[in-house]
This record gives structure tokens, sequence and C-alpha cells, in this order.
């Protein structure tokens, strides 16, 4: 299973890789919302983990690009945030 992974957070982005890479999982890692679209749009991956405050593009403009592109991954989100609103966008 390939990952593609948008985290600004140095820390945070290779603890994930390092983690889901000891388990077996095929990693990339963006550490910005333009590299981490632009791999979303180029490369096939199973499944997307985006930040949502990112330099550059934010994850939703991320994920609105790989839904008009008509890509169909599954797609988990990292945010700190946690309103009612934030929420129900992320779904």
């Amino acid at each position: 299973m390939k990952i593609l992974i948008v985290e600004d957070e140095p820390k945070t982005g290779d603890y994930l890789c390092q983690g889901l890479g000891e388990a077996g999982f095929v990693t990339d890692l963006a550490r910005d919302g333009l590299d981490g679209m632009h791999l979303a749009l180029t490369a096939d991956y199973d499944l997307l983990v985006l930040d949502v405050m990112l330099p550059g593009v934010d994850g939703w403009t991320i994920l609105q690009a790989v839904c008009r592109a008509g890509i169909e991954v599954p797609v988990l989100f990292l945010t700190a945030r946690d309103t009612v609103e934030d929420r129900v966008r992320g779904l």
C-alpha cells in the first residue's frame, strides 16, 4: 500500500513515515501543500494523509483538486482544529 503524507511539521511527518514504513507501507512525504498537491495529482496512492493547515495550499484545497481530477482515494485529515464546522467540512 502506497501512502502520501502531506505534513509541514517535520517531527510529525518523519514519525508518520517511520511508523508506517516499519508497518510495511510505502510512504511519500510532502512538506508543503504545493508539493503535496502535485504528488496527489500525478502519482497513484492508496491513501492520502493530509494536514489541514499547510504552507502554500491547504489540505482542503488539495482534496478539492483530487476530487475535481476524478481521483478516488481515501483521505485522512490531520488537524488540531476541532469545531463542528471543520468536522462537517471534512466529511
